[in-house]
C-alpha cells in the first residue's frame, strides 16, 4: 500500500492507494449523516422487536405490540359498520315497496346497491349495467319478469331458472327445431314473421305462413300479438331489443334450440339488506317502473247470517 500523504489543495489525509495518478481522499462524512445513519439502525431494532418483521413459514414474527395491517383494517371497518348500523337497520325494516317514500333512505340504498353492483353483478351485466348478448340491459325499460322494484327484488332474490329452488323464475321454450316440433321450412316462416312483427322486414308470403304457425306454436306464451307475457318470462317480440340478437340466423336458432339462460339466486350469498340495495339501485337505472296499484279486498259492512247467505 501506497504511504499516505496530506494533499495539498484540500489539506485532506488520502487513502495510501493510487490508480494512474489517481487518489483518493479521505474525507469524513457529515456528522449529522452519520447520527441520522445510527439513529435509523436503533430506530429498525425498535421497530423489529415491537412490530411484525421477520417472515417465517406461514406467518411473521408478532412484535411485542401485537399490532397487524389487517387487524387495523378490521378494527376501521368494525367502525364503519358501527356508523352505518342505523341507516341499515332503517333499510332493513322498510318494505321495499315502500323505500322510495324516504328520499334519503332510497338515495342510500341506491348508493349501497351502486358498490354491491360492481362487486356482484358486472361480470355479466358490465360495468354500466348495459348487458352484452345473453344478458339483459337493465338501463332500458324492457323487462322479462316485470320491473317494479317489487318484481326486481324477487328476481334478485331467487334468479332464474335456478336448480333445487322453488322460488325461483322458471320458464321453458320448446326446442321446436331440435325436438321435431317443427321442420326448417316452418322455422324459416316463423322466423320471418317475428321480424317483419319486429319491423325488420316488409310482410311476405312466408310471413303469413309464419303468423299461422306462430298462432299455434308460440302465442301462448309471446301472446297473439307477440308483445310478450311476464307471467313467463316471454319477451316481446314486436320491439327491437333482443337479448340473443334479431337477425334472421340469431332468430332460428332461437327457434330451433331455444335458450335457457340462468341467474344466480343471490339469497343465499348476499345478506337481505345488500339485495334491497341492489334492488333500489337496479331499478334507480332508467328503466325501473312504479309500484302495481295495490288490490282493494271488498269488506263487507256486516256480517252474513245464514238466511242471507242462503239467499245469495
Amino acid at each position: 500500500m501506497a504511504e499516505k500523504r496530506v494533499d495539498e489543495p484540500t489539506g485532506t489525509e488520502t487513502m495510501g492507494h493510487e490508480w494512474d495518478g489517481i487518489e483518493e481522499l479521505n474525507t469524513p462524512l457529515p456528522r449529522w449523516w452519520l447520527w441520522a445513519f445510527y439513529a435509523s439502525i436503533a430506530w429498525a431494532l425498535v421497530y423489529v422487536i415491537l412490530y411484525p418483521a421477520w417472515p417465517l413459514v406461514d406467518r411473521a414474527t408478532a412484535g411485542v405490540l401485537g399490532w397487524t395491517s389487517a387487524g387495523q383494517l378490521s378494527e376501521e371497518m368494525e367502525r364503519e359498520k358501527a356508523r352505518r348500523a342505523p341507516l341499515m337497520r332503517a333499510i332493513a325494516e322498510t318494505p321495499i315497496e315502500r323505500l322510495a317514500e324516504d328520499p334519503r333512505l332510497m338515495q342510500a340504498a341506491i348508493e349501497g346497491g351502486r358498490s354491491a353492483f360492481k362487486v356482484s353483478c358486472v361480470q355479466c351485466h358490465g360495468s354500466g349495467a348495459a348487458g352484452s348478448k345473453g344478458y339483459p340491459n337493465l338501463n332500458d325499460d324492457d323487462w322479462l319478469w316485470g320491473g317494479d322494484i317489487s318484481a326486481i327484488h324477487f328476481t334478485i332474490q331467487h334468479g332464474v331458472r335456478q336448480p333445487n329452488h322453488d322460488a325461483t323464475r322458471m320458464s321453458q321454450m320448446p326446442a321446436f327445431g331440435r325436438d321435431g316440433i317443427l321442420q326448417p321450412k316452418e322455422i324459416a316462416d316463423v322466423t320471418a314473421y317475428v321480424r317483419t312483427i319486429s319491423g325488420q322486414q316488409p310482410a311476405n308470403a312466408a310471413a303469413r305462413r309464419g303468423g299461422a304457425l306462430f298462432e299455434q306454436n308460440c302465442a301462448a306464451c309471446h301472446g297473439p300479438d307477440g308483445k310478450g307475457d311476464r307471467a313467463f318470462g316471454a319477451p316481446n317480440l314486436t320491439d327491437a331489443i333482443w337479448l340473443y340478437g334479431g337477425d334472421a340466423e340469431s332468430i332460428s336458432q332461437t327457434i330451433t334450440n331455444s335458450r335457457y339462460g340462468v341467474m344466480p339466486r343471490w339469497n343465499n350469498r348476499l345478506d337481505p339488506v345488500t339485495i334491497k340495495m341492489l334492488a333500489a339501485y337496479v331499478h334507480s337505472l332508467g328503466g325501473g317502473e312504479a309500484n302495481p296499484a295495490p288490490v282493494e279486498v271488498a269488506t263487507p259492512a256486516t256480517t252474513a247470517t245464514p238466511a242471507m247467505a242462503a239467499a245469495k
